[in-house]
């Protein structure tokens, strides 16, 4: 696996459009391979060994469970090798996202885009405490293009023994939640609007230093102003109120405490404080401001007054999330 991760790393750092899109390729193969039930080895054959490719034969198999997923082999080692960032997808994704976005936009590049917004999704999925990458406000702020921080080659970086809380807190890569903010401005299409804030959702739920953040730079009043935007499609519309419900979510903790549940896979169940300190853990309290993720955290009531300040008609959202429970009835 960490043979595959190299090829693909460096096919996705270079600045030659063909090998990026072979290096996202070479990814998306690889998380199919994960997620998916195995293939017929006639398929596998048709599909190429050079190239993890996510092509007919992975398209065709059936999903594993979460269950199965935890309980998979190759799905522990890819875990397991997140934990650092010398093969931390999301952050090379973050590295390549930030190219990209420097070469201006062409029907090309923003394919390459959308792929690699796609991709960021789904590795922040299967390994959650990538999201701790989104929540050092120090490292958000994005200048000009020529002076961002590049994810350093894979020669330069510590090979072993670095905690990941540690690793993406020093790797700085420059971007994160201000770069996918960016993606958000009315010149990028609205596939990509699409897409982003399909990822926005991902880096901020259950994390509530990501989404203070998120507030931080401003956040609400990009999305508000896409959607107030006369020029935002309706489809891109209606992604931001979902979005916008997302956010107005009471906060609770992705690891609330370290007894066995039913509902998480045993695998996580095993380690909770290595997934706790993603989030810089601090000690858990029942009724206290402060959560495990060492964020503050805030009621949909404190959130609907901050988006209030942007957009009037926060009032019927939160209605909608009492009246309708999109999310399971959670809002009280």
């Amino acid at each position: 696996m960490e043979a595959l991760l190299s090829l693909a790393f460096d096919n996705l750092s270079s600045f030659d459009g063909p090998k990026v899109r072979k290096g996202l390729r070479q990814v998306e193969g690889l998380l199919a391979q994960i997620c998916l039930s195995g293939q017929p080895q006639h398929a596998r054959s048709r599909s190429g060994s050079g190239n993890a490719v996510g092509d007919e034969g992975a398209d065709s198999s059936p999903r594993k469970d979460l269950a199965r997923l935890a309980d998979d082999p190759a799905f522990r080692e890819f875990f397991k090798l997140q934990e650092g960032f010398e093969w931390n997808v999301a952050l090379r994704l973050i590295g390549t996202l930030d190219r990209l976005m420097a070469k201006g936009s062409d029907g090309q590049n923003d394919l390459l885009i959308l792929s690699a917004l796609d991709l960021m999704h789904g590795a922040l999925l299967l390994h959650p405490p990538s999201k701790a990458l989104f929540s050092r406000e120090q490292n958000m702020n994005v200048g000009p293009v020529s002076t961002l921080a590049v994810v350093p080659p894979l020669r330069d970086l510590p090979r072993d023994g670095m905690n990941h809380t540690d690793s993406f807190a020093h790797a700085n890569p420059s971007t994160l939640l201000q770069l996918l903010l960016d993606l958000l401005e009315p010149f990028n299409c609205p596939a990509i609007q699409s897409a982003t804030l399909l990822t926005l959702v991902v880096a901020l739920i259950d994390t509530p230093t990501n989404t203070r953040t998120f507030e931080a730079l401003d956040g609400l009043l990009t999305v508000t102003s896409l959607f107030k935007s006369r020029s935002t499609s309706r489809e891109v519309k209606l992604k931001l109120v979902e979005f916008l419900y997302c956010y107005l979510m009471p906060e609770t903790p992705s690891i609330p405490r370290a007894g066995q549940r039913d509902s998480v896979p045993a695998m996580l169940q095993r380690s909770p404080s290595k997934l706790a300190g993603a989030f810089a853990g601090g000690p858990a309290g029942g009724t206290e401001r402060k959560r495990p993720g060492g964020g503050l955290t805030r009621t949909t009531a404190e959130k609907q007054q901050l988006l209030s300040r942007h957009l009037s008609s926060v009032e019927d959202l939160v209605k909608d999330l009492r009246n309708c429970a999109p999310f399971g009835g959670v809002v009280c």
